[in-house]
């Protein structure tokens, strides 16, 4: 079992205000979850316009899946028009199932 952390740093150009920023964080924030059912939430930044830090966990089966799902994820959001992915980074931890508690 692989439990997958990433974080990603987004830049939104446009934003004037915390409204704007929250509106933009939102919608990928919930896009992510519901396409990707993912745990999905903003952890750093919050008081930057422009700036946003998202961090994302999923549990996957294999380490092949993990590093095919934390792609599509990346290109997800590079393919969001509303922020641009200023950076990434992502953490694999692998669990043995067969372990005793």
């Amino acid at each position: 079992m692989i439990v997958c952390v990433a974080l990603f740093e987004l830049h939104i150009d446009y934003a004037e205000s915390l409204k704007d920023k929250r509106a933009v964080v939102r919608s990928i924030r919930d896009r992510l979850r519901n396409t990707f059912h993912c745990s999905c939430n903003e952890v750093a930044l919050q008081d930057i316009h422009q700036r946003a830090r998202l961090a994302l966990s999923f549990i996957a089966d294999r380490r092949d899946s993990a590093d095919s799902l934390l792609d599509k994820m990346q290109q997800f959001v590079e393919a969001n028009a509303n922020a641009v992915l200023a950076g990434w980074t992502s953490e694999k931890l692998d669990f043995d199932e067969e372990a005793d508690l």
